[in-house]
């Protein structure tokens, strides 16, 4: 017993020694792992968007290619003075357009462009101008509360929304990336604790209303937590941008700050807002001025993804969708390269954006390198500083570029392409736009089957655009003012059909978000006749629109001209009102008009009460004319109207005491107590004034009268008369219009045969 009792001992300190040993060997191998790890882990940076080879590239090509040389000479001085002025964090406190929502924004730009020079130059003092800024901003976010202004439907903290949370943090994340080396890990440890994570769960698990939807604000939103997330190798961050917040409840009854309602059936997280708002053909169903707005998103983490998870393939994504829309966008410009303003759109917007330099340097970079891109980064005049922007300097300098071409082009609309579309149609300098797409979300405008039209990139035909003042504060702190939902959403405010001074689905989201117009066909294989046709049946209960509109060139006028037909047919008589927004100096009418000396409003609601009447006519013959003069060319309106149409000269602005609306002209057809009734319109460019000379060259118009010689349920039939007493002769399809369709019509003991959807001779 004596001798087991004094064995144990021994074999107990034994024990603990080999145990000591094995921690002791088990902690060194712990740390070795670590060691690794984290050597493995900052050898991935940079990997989001400039990568460590393209690093290495970009320094052996320096001093060689122009373009990009440039550029990052014009970014070194920018931020260069930017470092002499010191860094300045303020605590927010205003608007889009006040003094700190501006300064935030100016540094997201800063930080993510010294973090490019410093991998770039290789000079630290770019890695610790970022270093320095981001601690001010862990110390300073850790204290804030939401924004103090309380408009917004989902507030930030940075900005008074998280829309601008969303992109400070878009950018901010290819700083950190830039840097990341550069930090210790307790310095990462602190960014990410403090800064990063609660960051991004702001705007995504605080913010359901903003983050859980398919919308371009969600879209930022999924990038900025997918991006930091693809830094910090965060794999539920990026879960969460890729697929959305699982298990979300959100109350039925919220809306958005657009008066839509929020996403309910679970289609969430950026893959959904890749799936749902883009048409096979590209088409963002917002319309272009908030798909170059959402293009950066899209396409900035669509790159970190490609560049940090391949395996996704996210530019197969969807038959390659993301890299279609860029040809798409580029399309839906005029030959100015400005974005028409379908929806919700600013003029002027154009891809010079620097949205549009991602655009087309990564296209060109990851797509089919399209000789064409290169011109057009070639007139905008500068390059991302990071691999694609590489691929875009290297193509120019080696002589590659080609022009763009943009023909004509038709974009369907919807997730799968059958929910209406955009048809382009081009001849020499001459551009109609026709919509007849979807509602295009909370920002979608109420104008089925309108246009707009252009000359060389100058506006014939208007479409009014949103009414905001973009971050200028004075107008609304740069937000939406009322008048975009009481004028410029209205139906009113476009080129197109309204029906008993009441707006497409009564101005109502939830009505006209169900419904789409229909393509009867597109037709532009011809390039001297181009046509577009499409039908709407919803926009007003038992009213159906069918508009057919061509642009032709022929040898009886000096340019290409516009015809355009609107066939209505209704279950009972209406007045339809047909405005045409156009620009310059009234020339001269073929019908007398009166002009009030005290100007009243059209009507009193649905955009009717913004516009003054000017001046009021009778049509007195069955073609109408109305000429004028903008931008030294010459325009001729020729109508289709009969002896019981009114007519009004029209001017936006009534009911306007602030100012909001721009005082543009109009010209209004009113047709009243119709039931079944066709608008026939030609409008012609012709001539030039020279103000220099003095001199006025063919200022007349060449069309002598137009008539409908054949209007029934399949066919309408209109008769082009010109000065010269030629006639020409155009047939649309009302119904069988396929390209293979035969049609053999016999028109006032004349008989019409051809093959397709219309005749022209």
């Amino acid at each position: 017993m004596k001798t087991s009792k004094c064995i144990k001992p021994r074999f107990l300190i034994l024990f603990l020694v080999l145990i000591l040993f094995s921690c002791k060997k088990d902690v060194s191998n712990k740390t070795n792992a670590n060691e690794k790890t984290n050597a493995n882990s900052e050898s991935q940076h940079p990997s989001l968007i400039l990568t460590s080879e393209g690093v290495k590239d970009i320094r052996a090509q320096l001093g060689s290619i122009p373009i990009f040389d440039n550029t990052l000479k014009a970014v070194q001085e920018e931020i260069d003075a930017e470092i002499a002025l010191g860094i300045e964090v303020p605590i927010p406190k205003d608007y889009s357009g006040g003094y700190t929502h501006v300064r935030h924004k100016r540094n997201w730009f800063v930080l993510q462009k010294a973090g490019l020079l410093y991998q770039i130059l290789d000079d630290e003092k770019y890695a610790k101008y970022v270093k320095d800024m981001l601690m001010q901003y862990e110390e300073l976010y850790k204290t804030l509360p939401l924004h103090p202004k309380t408009r917004s439907y989902a507030r930030g903290k940075l900005f008074w929304q998280c829309l601008n949370d969303s992109n400070w943090l878009v950018y901010v994340s290819q700083a950190y990336d830039c840097i990341y080396n550069y930090l210790s890990e307790e310095e990462r440890n602190k960014l990410e604790t403090n800064l990063f994570r609660p960051f991004a769960d702001h705007i995504s698990v605080d913010s359901p209303q903003f983050y859980q939807r398919v919308h371009n604000h969600s879209t930022w939103g999924n990038a900025a937590v997918g991006m930091i997330g693809l830094v910090m190798d965060d794999q539920e961050l990026i879960d969460r941008a890729l697929y959305g917040i699982k298990d979300l409840k959100l109350d039925s009854k919220a809306k958005d700050d657009d008066g839509g309602f929020l996403n309910k059936d679970g289609k969430a997280g950026f893959l959904a807002n890749i799936e749902e708002p883009f048409s096979p053909d590209g088409y963002y169903n917002e319309g272009p001025y908030y798909q170059r707005y959402a293009m950066y998103p899209f396409l900035i983490f669509a790159e970190g993804l490609h560049n940090v998870k391949p395996e996704l393939k996210i530019f197969e994504y969807k038959d390659g969708v993301l890299l279609k829309s860029i040809n798409a966008l580029l399309n839906l410009s005029d030959a100015d390269g400005d974005f028409f303003p379908l929806n919700d759109g600013q003029k002027g917007m154009s891809y010079y954006n620097n949205a549009l330099v991602t655009a087309v340097d990564i296209s060109y970079h990851y797509g089919e390198q399209d000789p064409g891109l290169l011109s057009i980064a070639k007139e905008q005049n500068q390059v991302l500083l990071d691999d694609s922007g590489l691929a875009v300097a290297l193509g120019i300098k080696n002589g590659k570029a080609k022009p763009f071409d943009k023909k004509s082009i038709n974009l369907s609309d919807g997730p799968d392409g059958t929910q209406g579309g955009v048809g382009i149609l081009r001849n020499e300098e001459l551009e109609l736009v026709f919509k007849y797409a979807a509602q295009g979300s909370s920002h979608g405008h109420y104008d089925k089957l309108s246009y707009s039209l252009y000359e060389n990139g100058e506006e014939v035909i208007q479409d009014y655009g949103l009414a905001r003042f973009v971050n200028i504060e004075q107008k609304g702190g740069g937000n939406y003012l009322k008048e975009n939902k009481t004028w410029a959403k209205q139906t009113i405010a476009h080129n197109t059909v309204t029906q008993n001074e009441i707006s497409h689905f009564n101005g109502k989201y939830e009505i006209g978000s169900q419904y789409h117009s229909v393509l009867h066909y597109f037709s532009s294989e011809n390039e001297s006749v181009q046509v577009v046709s499409a039908k709407e049946e919803n926009a007003y209960p038992g009213t159906e629109m069918l508009r057919t509109m061509a642009i032709i060139k022929d040898d009886e006028f000096e340019k290409p001209f516009m015809l355009d037909i609107m066939k209505v047919i209704s279950e009972k008589s209406n007045q339809y009102d047909l405005p045409f927004y156009y620009f310059g100096q009234v020339l001269q009418t073929n019908f007398e008009y009166t002009t009030p000396q005290i100007l009243k409003p059209l009507g009193t609601k649905n955009g009717y009460q913004h516009l003054f009447v000017e001046g009021i006519a009778k049509a007195d013959n069955n073609s109408s004319k109305f000429s004028w003069l903008n931008n030294n060319k010459f325009y001729t309106l020729t109508t289709l109207t009969t002896t019981e149409d009114a007519m009004f000269f029209t001017r936006i602005g009534a009911n306007d005491p602030e100012f909001n609306l721009r005082r543009d002209p109009a010209m209004l057809l009113r047709r009243k107590n119709s039931q079944n009734t066709t608008f026939v319109s030609i409008i012609e460019s012709h001539g030039s004034y020279s103000p220099v000379s003095e001199s006025a060259v063919n200022s007349k118009s060449s069309i002598k009268e137009i008539r409908v010689i054949l209007d029934t349920v399949d066919y309408t039939a209109i008769a082009i008369t010109t000065i010269s007493d030629n006639t020409k002769i155009f047939i649309t399809a009302n119904t069988n219009a396929s390209k293979e369709a035969k049609h053999n019509l016999n028109i006032n003991n004349k008989n019409y045969e051809w093959s397709g959807s219309y005749y022209f001779k």
